[in-house]
């Protein structure tokens, strides 16, 4: 190769890899550390290096499991070239799948190195933390019983991107476990299941013909649809519910300013089946999740 041609296959390369992070889906593993740091903030117990620590392991975790996804479902035959999503780059030939698999280590080995640290300045309990959510990374689409493959993605992206993300980052940096922190991850755990409804929603017809029964397949296309709305629905009672509990004030509720985001999403998912509307309803997903968010992590400081 060329001299003058290596920054072009540098590029290349790094484009591929990119594309196998899946950069869509990474607000579910921002979000949550944010909104933990600004209840830990708001409590005046905010600690830099902890909040970076939450931070790198959840978006490595995140691009580890988007990685060990592509892996296996290419060695399942689940991603086939009548998918309706974006090219999977084990399954479309981009990447020979040992540097796929090498990524997915080293993607978990980041993750585990500033889990390290959190269980250094934390205690020994948080590693079991750690471990199962590296599992449940793995486990997703690899293992002899894949959980994705039996309708429960949603039920472990809320647990792990919602209920442990959130109450974990504040924790690390509080060790204490309030309810408010427990109450704060039920939004954002939500709209990161949701962020997978989507995503299992447009694949629906090429999943059931590969035999991955997700929860769309399960349901039906028209029931989960059902379920996307309950869980946009849910995600917007829970932060009025929060200060009518005797939580935080009612700055809480600044989220309701991303509705204007939330009701076309919803008519969007409701309405098209086409491969286009629904990646870029994925995308918007996305987005609505890191403004809700945002905002959410706004009305903590102001509370």
């Amino acid at each position: 190769m060329a001299v003058a041609d290596a920054p072009h296959a540098a590029g290349g390369a790094l484009r591929l890899w990119a594309l196998a992070a899946r950069p869509r889906t990474l607000p579910a593993a921002v979000a949550p550390v944010l909104v933990g740091t600004a209840l830990a903030i708001a409590e005046d117990h905010f600690k830099a290096l902890a909040f970076v620590a939450a931070l790198v392991g959840s978006i490595f975790i995140q691009i580890g499991t988007n990685l060990s996804n592509d892996y296996s479902d290419a060695r399942r035959g689940a991603d086939t070239e009548d998918r309706l999503g974006p090219v999977r780059v084990t399954a479309g030939g981009l990447m020979p799948p040992r540097r796929v698999l090498v990524g997915t280590y080293v993607a978990f080995g980041i993750a585990v190195l500033a889990g390290l640290y959190l269980v250094a300045i934390t205690g020994p309990e948080l590693l079991l933390v750690g471990v199962a959510s590296i599992a449940a990374g793995v486990l997703y689409t690899g293992g002899p019983r894949p959980y994705g493959y039996e309708g429960l993605g949603e039920v472990f992206v809320f647990l792990f991107f919602g209920v442990v993300a959130v109450v974990g980052t504040y924790y690390v940096q509080a060790l204490e476990l309030p309810w408010e922190a427990f109450a704060l991850s039920v939004p954002v755990g939500l709209l990161a299941s949701a962020i997978l409804v989507v995503n299992n929603v447009r694949d629906a017809d090429t999943d059931r013909r590969a035999g991955k029964r997700t929860l769309a397949v399960r349901l039906g296309r028209e029931r989960a649809r059902s379920l996307f709305a309950a869980m946009l629905a849910v995600s917007y009672l829970s932060v009025l519910a929060i200060p009518l509990a005797g939580g935080l004030s009612w700055w809480v509720a600044l989220p309701l300013l991303s509705l204007p985001l939330a009701l076309p999403l919803w008519r969007t998912v409701r309405e098209r089946t086409d491969g286009p509307a629904l990646n870029g309803a994925l995308a918007d997903m996305g987005r609505l999740l890191a403004v809700f968010s945002l905002l959410l992590a706004a009305g903590i400081l102001l509370s």
